[in-house]
């Protein structure tokens, strides 16, 4: 069956925690497919009193589905509902990102042009990872998370269609401080780990035709290079190039893999729920990442890590950070 992905970020900007970047895969009966919306509808809507209402999913971009006032519970409520439709949910923290986490930073990126730094004895699983767990859902109620997996699948069925994955790409500080060193700049940085990851995921599944949607990173119009370049086994062709999107494709028919760049890449349903995807993971990281500190320091404010009170956060901890040897490229993302 035909392919559809989506693929969202979560964490550009702040100094402290993750970049993630996920993506969202669904088997459709052809291609071009009608809006997931139209289709999906008796199953998801856009608008999460909505969706609670009535028992569906929420799917939209993830800024409309969490703030920090509100707390987790309506992005986690819908974002496990999707683990469960597609069978990935898992007890714990640890437990999911076991089961969703990509190595696709550590491909192409890396090895192609390797940091010539020490590698600092934190790589790997970082301190605040390993050191904190919890049971998820962490603020949802288990029974609204079934209910809105219910409806997702009862709909994904009567349409033909099917999530059948999750994948994410999580980019420590540490890790985006060697690729935006390698590539100098972050946008590079943000477009190779992108196209990595798009890459695992094309990797793992037979190969059928395929529609990818990115949301479009930052100002950046043409990617003919980037693509040429990690998919270069056949040539890329150039749909269009411009503010609003820009589209390729590459392959024969019967696995053309067609790859548009989008402004509000979030209003296609994949998209909106690699969105949703990837802030739930870096939320739950940050809530690691918070969970050590105050460990060490209980009166310590937490941190969502955007400039401006990440700098307070860093001068707060600063003495415990020394006491650790917690080295700042660990900890600082540097652009």
């Amino acid at each position: 069956m035909p392919l559809l992905i989506g693929v969202d970020e979560a964490g550009y900007g702040p100094n402290l925690g993750p970049l993630v970047i996920a993506a969202t895969v669904w088997h459709v009966p052809r291609l071009p497919h009608a809006d997931l919306y139209e289709t999906l509808g008796s199953g998801v809507s856009r608008d999460a009193a909505q969706a609670a209402a009535s028992g569906r999913v929420a799917i939209a971009d993830s800024k409309l589905l969490y703030q920090p006032q509100r707390g987790l519970a309506d992005l986690e409520r819908n974002v496990i509902a999707a683990l469960m439709a597609c069978d990935l949910l898992r007890p714990s923290f640890h437990a999911l990102l076991a089961a969703v986490e990509s190595t696709a930073i550590w491909e192409r990126s890396h090895s192609t042009t390797p940091s010539r730094r020490k590698r600092t004895k934190f790589a790997g699983m970082i301190p605040w990872h390993e050191a904190h767990d919890e049971s998820l859902p962490v603020a949802a109620e288990p029974r609204d998370c079934a209910d809105g997996a219910k409806a997702l699948t009862a709909a994904s069925a009567q349409a033909q269609v099917e999530l059948i994955g999750i994948r994410v790409a999580i980019v420590q500080p540490e890790r985006f401080n060697d690729l935006v060193d390698a590539h100098d700049g972050k946008g590079t940085a943000l477009s190779e780990t992108t196209l990595n990851l798009v890459a695992e995921v094309l990797a793992r599944l037979p190969p059928e035709p395929t529609r990818i949607v990115c949301d479009k990173h930052g100002g950046r119009n043409r990617y003919l290079e980037l693509l040429q370049g990690r998919f270069g086994d056949d040539l890329v062709e150039v749909r269009r190039e411009g503010r609003e999107a820009s589209e390729y494709r590459w392959g024969p028919a019967e696995r053309r893999v067609e790859i548009c760049f989008r402004t509000c890449g979030e209003q296609f349903l994949p998209a909106a729920l690699a969105s949703m995807a990837a802030k739930y993971v870096r939320e739950l990281s940050m809530r690691a990442f918070n969970a050590f500190w105050q460990a060490e320091l209980p009166a310590l404010r937490p941190t969502a890590g955007y400039p401006g009170d990440a700098e307070r956060f860093r001068r707060d901890i600063r003495a415990v950070q020394r006491r650790l040897g917690i080295p700042d490229r660990v900890l600082w993302r540097n652009r």
